[in-house]
């Protein structure tokens, strides 16, 4: 079956076609993203999964969609032993662009520097999300390992006697 998607925007209007067996709908979709996740798992041992948090309120049917995907992802995780961690857009787009309301173009471009990923690559909006989601659990788990390291190895002010020294833990 061959499908046409449409994006229509405000400038532009995006086409692209894509060639599948057939449309899976409610527990058949839901079992291929669970299995694609246990593939994709198995074939890079991940040590973390990170999800955006999301909040939709606007069409309560692709909330519904989103959490079943969610729910997949998550699922997936805990057959293979992986944590699950979770991050608001703002955050993710905070760790990555700089500023917590950086539009898709601007998360692309820094997923693409980060990575250092040729302007030759197609990289889809979904996939940058994705990239960006995982980038921003890498930093903030370097920013507490480091703010751990700091904690451990930081000299505590003891006063003694009236006069303040410095003592390490």
């Amino acid at each position: 079956m061959r499908i046409l998607g449409v994006d229509p925007g405000r400038r532009y209007v995006t086409a692209g076609t894509i060639q599948c067996a057939s449309l899976a709908a409610g527990p058949a979709r839901l079992r291929r993203i669970h299995e694609a996740l246990l593939v994709i798992i198995d074939q890079f041992s991940p040590v973390a999964m990170s999800l955006e948090r999301h909040f939709v309120a606007a069409n309560i049917q692709s909330a519904f969609r989103l959490g079943e995907a969610r729910a997949m992802a998550m699922l997936a995780a805990a057959e293979r032993g992986i944590a699950v961690y979770e991050y608001p857009p703002n955050e993710v787009k905070l760790c990555v662009a700089g500023h917590g309301h950086a539009d898709k173009e601007q998360v692309k471009c820094m997923v693409r520097k980060t990575l250092k990923l040729s302007e030759e690559i197609d990289l889809a909006d979904d996939a940058a999300d994705a990239l960006a989601i995982a980038l921003c659990h890498l930093g903030r788990g370097r920013v507490l390992h480091l703010v751990e390291a700091v904690e451990r190895n930081r000299p505590a002010m003891v006063r003694s006697r009236g006069k303040s020294q410095m003592v390490r833990q």
